[in-house]
């Protein structure tokens, strides 16, 4: 290893100069045994430090007792710094960069020593004497000579590269090229930082990694080494030791030009694409962003999207046809069969492809009805179209005659009789024809002998094209594009081998969008004439028919469904309340913020949302459950009001029960109104109510209070159904339909298309070259699906096809459910979307009351001995060491039960409601705890309420201390979303100055980095409404214990409760979970879940509590039951048994005892390795195996 020193060119005191290099630290000192003329005998000047007028030179020593350094026989070479020191290899240059260092101490005048360098090591307390960052920078500076080209090193990389499949072990002095599929720059314990490259050329992939040293800048490198980037390396192969993968050591990194492809349409008279594909066609990769600006650049008149029997890309087209000015033939390519079938599932349709175009709103709506029908009613493996039904909804459509799989196409190629060909070709209002890229496999198809050759393609298109002619039909030429560019080919052959098709470059058709030249030049066999008509006058005079409108409703209207006198009756509601509770006149701070909110809410339409919500909340807790809030509503003062939630977001306070007497506290003193301390009331001394969030309303609706509601519920699992059931009691079933989802394919998935197609092909390729393969196949759409509980509501007054098409989730028409076609973000801000979701903590609260008669209202919320669970187990009368280790006692608490919550608390050991509230923000978010928060509260810099946890505690802390609102508003919204203080643009550079305004009203430091660090943020109310049920249901873990361990194991380890490990007891219980850990990440899902109902029976046993062996008498299907002073547990419970069969069981029961296994197999029709279960759990003790023949009965 290299030994490196800093030599001064002429005499100069350092005050201290340490550098470290290479995990060493080394020490300038003075001395005058060793001149700069002989240090540079072996090496010349490297890099020149001007500080403070004088000059310092760094060179490069060889270490003479290094058998690879330089000798001085070598006089004149220089000397190369060693691997992954952060220094480069390519040598220095003979002139001498410029560079601002530390300060020095000028030596004296009159000095005529001349200095020289020794080196000595330096203890671990030098390190903090490191260069400052001007010198750092400047260093960082010098090694790439300024160049922008230049990411690492100092001269530009010259020499060919070497393709990536070569590299197969560990070599010296290689280059490669290629483009950048990730890279991280990390910082390391020791202040260093480590970039991490992963390149990729057309041959493999290659890793690669550099190590800065402290403070160095590698801001340059994070903004240019971004995704498809192409970088040239040099370095050293070599073997990593943590992966054991060849890992390129870096020396040299250099950007260069993309291999960009030419992509210009520069014809006067641009054509028309009339059939083209994007990701909502499952064999597709079109991007909708990129195919728009290139339409935009080719300056074509419009582009008409035709996907595969579906319209699902029609509002981001939308969206974005509007940004950038084009205008958009909206369509689809579908799917026609001849006869409307009497059974859809068994009859064996042929289909045949068809181009329909929306000619304007009735063509539009008439499509969405094609679209909607054909997934409804006549869907078969794919959405299918009788031309009974296409003839009944033609109105408004123009309808083309598709491609190779169009019947016009097919009866030429199975060349029909004239006239039969002319009959099909009547029914179109233009036809197609297509390069013979795109049909060049039907030269290996041995269906059709006579076409051998690209002449033979060319003749079928001339035969249509007479058809045209003949019948005075436009004929036009598309391209069927599936994919943009003809490079991106090859995501189509990785795609397809998905479906285990051979995928051969030369077997699939080549779909790309072409250009107008392109198109002219496929075309010139039919004459110039001939083919510019069909390549651009018929093209564009398609397009002129069709006028130019949206698929959807105007972004930014709601069209709420409307209940007379919904907005009246909110007010109402929320005034009588308020007054019931704070008395009237109402006090000022209640009085401005309900007035404010209800002029919002209504004013902007939204009224008949919170009415909505009020009678699902009402219905549900009708009928005895608790509704929990999600999201933000918990923001409004009117949700309150209005029995949406229970989330009160007024500063904390007190409040009087007997004569309304309140008390505000609004000096930020108190996190939370249930931190308050016990106070009489002053007037009439009853004891006052304590309440009250701090939660802003701009959290929920915005700052002017114009955004949509998101008025997420959670209800009952149990309940939810009989919920989604009221929805179509108040606005009609025919207006009520569920939220649909589009899935695309994931990186995983995709992942394992791109390794299947390297195995097709025999391709020798490691995972990164698979993963620079990843985006050209990401969200190509899989699936479709549901929102677990979203319902979108149609106005009794408007046709859902004013909004959407509709469908069965995934195509299931057994569901019986019915979603919106398009994913359900792209039209709720237009529809009411509903979020009646299912929830545990309502299903065990409510079981909870029952089992105690207790309402969850009454329950204290300054509880101590509840508090006290969170940081303790004591309330539980438990060591840690009868709980494995733990020091708190929320095994079994929704928000606080995981293992890594649990440590949350035994970090922090909160020590009221606000605390807790904070842990369910840290634990929620994203980069808050962790790395941030976590690191603050650790070091002391931060108190535990002080922290940022949730988005509201970024405006409350940035207004108490001087910050505009609507700044500390904006700052919010952009730190809860990831981006940092500032708003910015599309380029990503910033368009607001927020940090300024920060900076001017002294906001400390660490709150500005720790907003920079957050990725997203948990909203305030939403984690207050769910720390209000994980606080009851702690309340009952102390003091009805019983009662907690039934709900909880009746509900959350329903399916997956090992009754063989659990039900013996501690000894058996103890054996399973340590089996279980033991096993570590190996373990299965079903078994890490297991281990966690473990862990909870585990603490019940130590707790003095036991289950009763399983009774076929008296056991319950699914719910664990208290009896005795025990927990009698449900049939369920047994592996392998079921629901299902429990259900048997407990009917059959009802018509009498079972007598013998033998009539337990019979009647509760149960297997006999469920009956040899039982027999080992103990629960057939006394059952004879048959029954017994009684000869005197």
């Amino acid at each position: 290893m290299r030994k490196y020193k800093f030599v001064p060119r002429k005499p100069v005191k350092f005050k201290e100069l340490i550098v470290d290099i290479k995990g060493k630290t080394w020490e300038i000192t003075k001395t005058a045994d060793f001149t700069p003329q002989k240090i540079n005998e072996f090496v010349p000047p490297a890099v020149t430090l001007k500080v403070d007028g004088e000059t310092v030179t760094r060179t490069v020593l060889p270490d003479p007792t290094d058998e690879n350094s330089a000798a001085p026989s070598d006089k004149g070479k220089q000397a190369s710094f060693g691997q992954g020191n952060g220094v480069s290899q390519e040598g220095m240059t003979s002139e001498p960069a410029s560079i601002e260092a530390a300060t020095p101490e000028p030596e004296t005048k009159g000095t005529d020593a001349a200095p020289s360098v020794s080196t000595t090591d330096v203890s671990s307390s030098w390190q903090n004497l490191l260069y400052d960052d001007r010198f750092l920078q400047a260093r960082a500076q010098a090694k790439t000579g300024g160049d922008p080209e230049l990411l690492i090193g100092k001269r530009k990389i010259k020499a060919t590269p070497l393709a990536m499949r070569e590299i197969h072990e560990e070599m010296a002095a290689v280059i490669v090229e290629g483009d950048v599929v990730s890279a991280e720059v990390r910082e390391l314990r020791t202040g260093r930082k480590l970039l991490k490259l992963k390149m990729a050329d057309d041959t493999n992939g290659l890793a690669a990694q550099y190590f800065f040293e402290k403070g160095e800048d590698t801001s340059c490198l994070e903004k240019n080494l971004c995704r498809g980037k192409r970088v040239r390396a040099r370095g050293e192969v070599r073997q990593d030791k943590y992966s054991g993968g060849l890992v390129m050591q870096l020396s040299n990194l250099m950007l260069v030009p993309t291999g960009t492809y030419s992509h210009e349409d520069n014809h006067p008279t641009p054509r028309v694409e009339l059939h083209l594909h994007t990701k909502m066609s499952t064999d597709a990769l079109i991007d909708v962003d990129r195919l728009l600006t290139t339409v935009k650049e080719w300056n074509h008149p419009a582009v008409a999207i035709t996907d595969h029997g579906v319209v699902q890309s029609f509002p981001i087209v939308q969206a974005l046809a509007a940004e950038k000015g084009v205008k958009v033939i909206y369509g689809m390519e579908g799917y026609l069969i001849e006869d409307i079938p009497a059974d859809i599932t068994r009859d064996q349709q042929k289909y045949t492809h068809i181009i329909l175009l929306a000619k304007n709103r009735v063509g539009l709506q008439n499509l969405y009805r094609l679209v909607s029908l054909s997934h409804l009613r006549y869907f078969k493996k794919r959405p299918l179209i009788p031309r009974a039904i296409l003839d009944e909804n033609r109105e408004g459509l123009i309808v083309g005659s598709a491609c190779v799989a169009g019947e016009l196409f097919r009866a030429v190629l199975d060349d029909l009789p004239r006239s039969e060909q002319l009959r099909i070709a009547s029914y179109y209002d233009y036809l197609e024809i297509q390069p013979i890229g795109d049909n060049r496999f039907l030269l290996q198809d041995d269906r059709y002998p006579n076409i051998k050759t690209d002449r033979d393609l060319q003749k079928l298109n001339e035969v249509i094209v007479s058809l045209g002619e003949e019948l005075n039909l436009p004929v036009c030429a598309t391209c069927d594009s599936h994919y943009l560019f003809d490079e991106d080919k090859i995501y189509r052959e990785i795609l397809l081998s998905k479906w285990g098709k051979s995928g051969e470059p030369e077997q699939l058709p080549d779909l790309y969008l072409r250009t107008t030249e392109e198109m002219l030049e496929e075309f010139s066999y039919l004459g110039e004439t001939k083919a510019f008509e069909v390549v651009v006058s018929n093209t564009r005079g398609v397009s002129e028919l069709v006028e130019d409108f949206a698929p959807l409703p105007a972004d930014g209207k709601l069209y709420s469904p409307q209940i007379s006198g919904s907005d009246t009756e909110l007010e109402r509601m929320c005034y009588a309340k308020a007054k019931r509770l704070y008395g009237d006149p109402l006090p000022a701070i209640v009085e401005e913020r309900l007035k404010s909110e209800l002029e919002a809410i209504i004013g902007n339409g939204f009224g008949v949302l919170y009415y909505i919500a009020h009678k699902l909340v009402a219905h549900s807790l009708g009928d005895g459950y608790l509704v929990g809030s999600r999201g933000s509503v918990g923001s409004s003062f009117v949700a309150t009001m209005a029995d949406i939630t229970e989330v009160n977001p007024l500063p904390p306070h007190y409040l009087c029960p007997q004569c309304q007497y309140s008390e505000f506290i609004t000096d930020g003193s108190v996190g939370g109104g249930f931190d308050l301390a016990d106070k009489a009331c002053p007037k009439c001394g009853a004891a006052l109510h304590k309440d009250g969030h701090n939660i802003p309303f701009a959290v929920f609706l915005g700052f002017e209070g114009d955004k949509v509601p998101d008025i997420d519920l959670n209800f009952s699992g149990d309940y939810q159904p009989q919920a989604h059931k009221y929805t179509e009691e108040l606005f009609g079933r025919d207006n009520v339909f569920r939220a649909g989802t589009i899935s695309g394919i994931q990186d995983r998935t995709a992942f394992g298309y791109v390794k299947k197609y390297a195995e097709q092909r025999q391709l020798v390729t490691n995972d990164i070259y698979a993963e620079s393969l990843l985006t050209g196949i990401t969200k190509v759409k899989n699936t479709t699906g549901q929102h677990p509980g979203g319902i979108m509501v149609c106005p009794r007054d408007m046709d859902i096809l004013a909004f959407t098409p509709i469908q069965h989730p995934a195509n299931k028409k057994e569901s019986g459910i019915i979603t919106t076609h398009f994913d359900y973000h792209s039209i709720e801000g237009r529809m009411v979307k509903l979020d009646i979701l299912g929830h545990d903590d309502p299903t065990v609260i409510r079981i909870l009351e029952d089992l105690t008669g207790i309402k969850p209202s009454e329950i204290p919320f300054d509880d101590p001995a509840t508090i006290s669970l969170f940081s303790s187990t004591e309330a539980l009368g438990l060591t840690p060491e009868q709980l494995n280790g733990d020091t708190v006692g929320t095994l079994g608490i929704p928000e606080y039960g995981t293992q890594f919550v649990r440590q949350m608390l035994e970090d922090t050991h909160p020590q009221n409601f606000s605390e807790l509230v904070r842990i369910s923000g840290f634990s929620h978010g994203t980069d808050v705890w962790l790395n941030n928060a976590k690191d603050l509260i650790t070091a002391g810099e931060v108190k535990l309420e002080d922290a940022i946890s949730t988005r509201d505690d970024v405006m409350n802390y940035l207004i108490q201390h001087g910050v505009a609102p609507k700044i500390a508003f904006n700052v919010m919204e952009n730190v809860r979303k990831g981006r940092g203080l500032e708003k910015k643009n599309k380029q990503g550079q910033p368009v607001s100055k927020n940090e300024e305004a920060l900076r001017k009203e002294k906001i400390p430091e660490w709150f500005i980095n720790s907003c920079k660090k957050i990725s997203y943020l948990f909203p305030r109310a939403h984690a207050v409404a769910y720390v209000m049920m994980a606080f009851r249901i702690a309340w009952f873990k102390i003091y009805h214990p019983l009662a907690f361990y039934a709900a909880y194991f009746t509900v959350r380890a329903r399916g997956s409760f090992d009754g063989k490990a659990i039900l013996p007891g501690l000894a058996s219980q103890e054996k399973m979970w340590k089996y279980i850990q033991a096993k570590g990440r190996d373990a299965s899902a079903v078994e890490k879940d297991s281990a966690t109902n473990i862990e909870v029976a585990m603490e019940m046993a130590q707790r003095g509590f036991r289950f009763k062996p399983i009774d076929l008498a008296r056991s319950h299907v699914r719910d664990f039951v208290v009896e005795d002073g025990m927990l009698l547990p449900p049939l369920s419970c047994v592996p392998g048994l079921g629901e299902t069969v429990a259900e048997e069981i407990v009917a059959a029961r009802e018509n009498g005892p079972f007598t013998s296994k033998e009539d337990l197999r019979k009647r509760g029709k149960v297997s006999q390795t469920i009956v040899e279960t039982l027999t080992e759990m103990g629960a057939l003790e006394g059952m004879p195996d048959e029954e017994q023949l009684n000869l005197f009965g």
